[in-house]
């Protein structure tokens, strides 16, 4: 028995998963503003940032009130006096400019909470924990009424932006996060470390398994043809 969907069922179909995944996405990016209760207070740092910035407040967060293409951008995280002790990760927050843990008794902080977090430039900590990645991260470290700032993130690579001692050759340095970076292959240069000049051999590679693909799908199509003849 064939079934045939119509117009009207397919697009009804098609929204549905699609505010399914609208609404499973925004439960991911925007989990990390109900880390706490409560929500940011005009008065913190995060509350005066968010209003300069024309941002609106959600929880714990600041978001982008001016981004059609990501309007649940997050641009600034209060997580300031949550009794927090550790911080293992902050899902959804890459792309936040301003982030306040201070008055929490955290005792760890993993660096790699923050790998990716290219827009990073202001974080306010308790003063007994050391900015991400170390001093040399940052442009200004300093310690006042009891919280560690840690302003404006440095790039990791070298000044030119362009090769880098700790890269393999023929690769770029690019920042990465505070204390990271990463290492693309350079134009022309692909494979492991960068050693194999010229273009990924997309059709080599893909070729082969496109075509094992369709003669697959049609034994399949013709075994199950037989049964539907058997029966």
């Amino acid at each position: 028995m064939k079934v045939v969907l119509s117009w009207f069922e397919t697009a009804a179909l098609i929204f549905i998963l699609n505010v399914c995944f609208n609404e499973s996405y925004q439960l991911t990016g925007l989990q990390v503003c109900s880390l706490c209760g409560g929500t940011v207070q005009n008065t913190s740092d995060v509350g005066q940032f968010c209003s300069s910035s024309a941002g609106r407040i959600d929880r714990r967060c600041c978001l982008a009130n001016n981004n059609t293409i990501d309007p649940e951008r997050i641009i600034g995280l209060d997580l300031s006096n949550c009794s927090l002790t550790q911080v293992k990760e902050l899902p959804g927050a890459s792309k936040v400019f301003m982030i306040d843990l201070s008055l929490n008794p955290i005792v760890n902080i993993s660096e790699k909470v923050f790998l990716g977090f290219l827009g990073l430039n202001y974080m306010i900590l308790p003063q007994d924990v050391v900015c991400p990645g170390g001093n040399v991260s940052w442009q200004k470290v300093k310690v006042k009424q009891g919280k560690r700032l840690c302003k404006g993130q440095n790039n990791m690579c070298n000044q030119t932006g362009q090769m880098s001692m700790s890269c393999p050759e023929h690769s770029l340095c690019g920042p990465y996060g505070p204390g990271f970076f990463e290492c693309s292959c350079a134009e022309n240069y692909q494979g492991y470390k960068c050693l194999r000049q010229g273009e990924f051999p997309v059709v080599e590679v893909f070729g082969p398994l496109a075509a094992s693909t369709v003669v697959i799908s049609f034994l399949v199509w013709v075994t199950q043809r037989r049964k539907a003849k058997s029966l």
